[in-house]
């Protein structure tokens, strides 16, 4: 098989698996030092796609000899949203040890007893995303925001206070909290910069304890 249909399979996996692109090429960077796979050899290829296999991708022969799978559809509706953007936060903060969407989708099996969150109804969603805001507060990342002032942003209320979490687990301080009230100026980009920033850091400290 030529290198091109090589670096083809390992979009189509990385697009069934439903990889967003920090996740995607974090992976890469792990397995072959690049963080695209048009810069792979074949070999780091091979290793790209035995990886995806492992999160639950499964190549599919279709007519005329070509690779394909049907994927399956990535929930969707806002509750499905929120949970995935709570399973990421965890992740960057340690406690998730595999982003992807089939880690996600399992988590959700075990928590709701359906095939697959697309399925879920608004009821089962709640009791999803409940379940990952007590892994949050278990892990001591509030999720508590009755009593703040009509307007306030609540979303960026929690992304600091994921980032401050993640700071106090590095053992560092962050810069922009010598600021009183800077950190609530960063806009959301920059905010999940450094989440994004201080997860890579939490991981690759937690790979060094165990090696």
């Amino acid at each position: 098989m030529t290198r091109r249909a090589n670096v083809a399979k390992v979009q189509i996996a990385r697009k069934d698996l439903g990889l967003d692109d920090v996740a995607y090429r974090l992976m890469l960077e792990r397995l072959t030092g690049h963080t695209s796979s048009a810069d792979c050899t074949d070999a780091q290829l091979g290793l790209v796609l035995d990886e995806m296999k492992a999160k639950g991708w499964t190549p599919k022969v279709v007519t005329g000899g070509r690779i394909g799978r049907r994927a399956r559809p990535v929930a969707d509706h806002p509750s499905a949203k929120k949970a995935r953007a709570l399973w990421l936060s965890l992740w960057h903060l340690g406690e998730v040890r595999d982003p992807s969407e089939p880690a996600l989708e399992a988590f959700a099996r075990r928590q709701l007893g359906v095939e697959q969150l697309q399925w879920a109804d608004q009821a089962q969603c709640y009791k999803l995303i409940e379940a990952l805001k007590a892994m949050a507060e278990r892990a001591g990342w509030s999720q508590d925001t009755s009593g703040l002032p009509r307007g306030t942003d609540l979303v960026k209320v929690l992304k600091v206070g994921l980032l401050r979490l993640q700071a106090k687990r590095l053992g560092m301080r962050l810069a922009i909290d010598r600021q009183p009230g800077a950190i609530f100026q960063a806009d959301h980009s920059a905010l999940d910069q450094a989440i994004r920033s201080l997860g890579d850091q939490i991981r690759a400290a937690a790979t060094a304890d165990a090696g």
